[in-house]
């Protein structure tokens, strides 16, 4: 499992892109891990699925109702990461009205929760292969905390303890 000090895992997520911009197209943009972490300080969490209930409720909406705050503390961007595919994430998104606040990343193949072995197997229950739930503070590419939940846990991962971590 990855840990405090390592550097992230070199991985390309995808990010559905609503609005041309920037030279990105609208639809599913592909998002290099380590060029875009590079030179920043990122608030990470990663969920087990899209739509699914603790991460709908309280996960996502602790991250864009802390969003101000973590910026002041010296974050850059909050990643929400999870194994679903890039529309879904964009569909996601727009229900959980993240905006600007939090980029909501597709590791649609689990490349990016293989290689931190950070995975969550849900074989047999309709899921597949997953995330774990976790948080981690990124600092230039390199993990500076890293928050992983027990399984079916949510106790760790959350806004408030990164904002905190953040500040610290």
């Amino acid at each position: 499992m990855i840990k405090v000090g390592d550097q992230l895992p070199a991985a390309t997520l995808m990010e559905y892109v609503e609005v041309e911009g920037n030279g990105c197209s609208i639809g599913p943009n592909p998002v290099d891990v380590h060029k875009a972490a590079a030179g920043k300080t990122i608030a990470l969490f990663a969920v087990p699925g899209a739509f699914t209930p603790t991460c709908s409720a309280k996960h996502v909406p602790g991250y864009v109702e802390q969003a101000d705050a973590l910026k002041a503390a010296g974050v850059h961007e909050i990643w929400c990461l999870a194994v679903n595919d890039a529309f879904v994430m964009g569909a996601w998104a727009r229900d959980q009205k993240t905006g600007a606040k939090v980029r909501m990343l597709a590791d649609g193949d689990a490349v990016f929760a293989k290689a931190a072995g950070l995975t969550l197997d849900l074989n047999g229950k309709g899921l597949g292969l997953r995330s774990n739930r976790y948080s981690m503070l990124v600092k230039d590419g390199k993990v500076a905390t890293l928050n992983v939940e027990a399984p079916g846990k949510f106790e760790v991962s959350d806004a408030a303890t990164m904002l905190a971590q953040a500040k610290g």
